[in-house]
């Protein structure tokens, strides 16, 4: 425990603003702001009602329908009975319990953590928890966001608590300019290839440095969603000037003399000067180069000018193993160059990269361009869609021989139809590149939406910078 006078952390801050109790075990009740369902919550919804229970707090739960809905022919109903009964269910139950359900016949639907931000439901200072891992990415507003179980959903849905053990505290500070063709899912992957994929287990995640603070809120929010992917329990940014101007006139965010409040209020959230950390990570943003990853963890990445890894070389014999191994699912040989490594298709999508900033990163690039090989873009929200749309966008997708589908999870996690055929390579700007992550036997390479793009015109992995000279990104 903190003491009174003593600097604190955001984390430290937005920890104490909510807790209400602590167990004996060093576990603490924690009051939650915001509380995200989507159709894959029927269990709790269940578990709820067999209890003879009702939402607790309506007003401050939101059902968004996301996961399983189908992102072609929407307009036809969906195919699936088992997924269709799903989304059924959510609506349902949100409409017992007076929710808030953004559906697919709503033109706010998308993507939860594409939809919080940009509907003012995320802000600074609130905890806010869903049933998906990828909740960190709320975190970039300056808000204590991560994911929990089915049980625990449903213990929020009875009490709007949960109760939680606090994490040890991580900074990872970025310093420097960033080079073109170089964002936000570089530095991810960079920081996930350099700690590990288990290198923040335990922690929570401060992101700072002037490289984060020029960052748009689009580019935070893809920060913080992969920070999952390092083994933190969330990731944050301090609210800060960009964070105020990006939620003044959101919908749900406060508004006139109330916003004025809550910006004095959120000003006092950033790190404490000489606030102390378990962990302190650095990193030069004029090192980072555009990354991909080439195993089956989103820490086996490399700069797109390398060449595979050799086990051969690997001094630990279970390190070797493993990557023997991913090698063989990735049907890649040691020692080829990233760039000689074609694939079969691409994906533009996910909650990591399909706002409306990761589409015209991708548009740039194949503006005028032809894709050598299928794929599909699917914007983070109908919001976003739209606005892509009025941009003329999906011209430039469709021009190039991709697919422009709805809003939705969709290829990222590939439950509602939209796979990778077993054995097929794909260039995706999705989060993770586990084993099937895509669909039975899909081999995965993790990159940013400007070099899907490039792959996509390459028919191969493919360094974007030289396809940016005189180009607009």
């Amino acid at each position: 425990m903190l003491g009174m006078n003593e600097p604190q952390t955001l984390f430290d801050k937005l920890w104490a603003m909510h807790e209400i109790a602590i167990r004996e075990d060093g576990s603490s009740l924690l009051w939650v702001d915001r509380h995200y369902v989507h159709e894959g919550s029927f269990h709790a919804f269940s578990l709820m009602k067999s209890r003879g229970r009702r939402a607790a707090e309506p007003s401050l739960t939101f059902g968004i329908a996301d996961h399983y809905v189908p992102t072609r022919r929407r307009q036809e109903g969906i195919a699936d009975p088992e997924i269709a009964e799903m989304v059924r269910k959510l609506e349902a139950n949100a409409a017992e319990n007076g929710i808030t359900f953004f559906g697919l016949r709503d033109p706010r639907q998308g993507i939860v953590h594409v939809v919080g931000p940009e509907q003012g439901l995320t802000l600074p200072g609130l905890l806010i928890v869903c049933g998906d891992s990828h909740t960190s990415t709320h975190g970039a507003l300056g808000a204590l966001a991560f994911g929990i179980g089915a049980s625990e959903v449903a213990h929020v849905l009875m009490t709007q608590t949960i109760w939680q053990k606090k994490s040890k505290r991580m900074r990872i500070t970025v310093n420097g300019s960033l080079t073109p063709g170089v964002g936000a899912k570089d530095i991810a992957l960079n920081i996930i290839a350099r700690i590990g994929a288990n290198g923040a287990q335990g922690h929570a995640i401060e992101f700072s440095g002037n490289t984060i603070r020029a960052l748009s809120i689009e580019s935070r929010l893809t920060l913080c969603n992969m920070s999952i992917e390092a083994g933190g329990r969330c990731g944050l940014i301090a609210p800060d000037a960009t964070t105020f101007e990006y939620l003044k006139n959101r919908p749900f965010a406060p508004s006139g003399v109330d916003f004025e409040r809550a910006v004095e209020k959120w000003s006092t959230l950033p790190s404490d000067p000489g606030a102390v950390f378990d962990r302190e990570v650095t990193l030069d943003a004029d090192s980072i180069a555009p990354i991909v990853t080439w195993g089956t963890t989103p820490d086996d990445a490399l700069p797109i000018n390398g060449s595979v890894p050799d086990p051969a070389r690997e001094a630990d014999p279970a390190r070797a193993q493993y990557m023997r191994e991913a090698l063989d699912y990735m049907g890649l040989a040691p020692s080829t160059k990233l760039t000689d490594i074609a694939i079969d298709r691409v994906f533009i999508g996910s909650c990591t990269n399909s706002r409306i900033e990761d589409l015209r990163a991708a548009a740039a690039v194949l503006a005028g361009r032809t894709s050598r090989v299928p794929g599909m873009v699917s914007p983070g929200s109908s919001l976003v869609k739209q606005q892509a749309e009025q941009e003329g966008l999906d011209m430039i997708f469709r021009a190039a021989g991709l697919e422009w589908v709805d809003a939705g999870c969709s290829m990222c996690v590939g439950i509602n139809g939209d796979v990778v055929p077993p054995g097929e390579r794909c260039a995706s700007t999705t989060n993770r590149n586990f084993r099937g992550r895509q669909g039975p036997g899909a081999r995965t390479h993790l990159m940013s939406p400007a070099m899907v793009a490039a792959a996509a015109v390459a028919g191969r992995l493919a360094d974007v910078r030289p396809l940016l000279v005189d180009r607009k990104i």
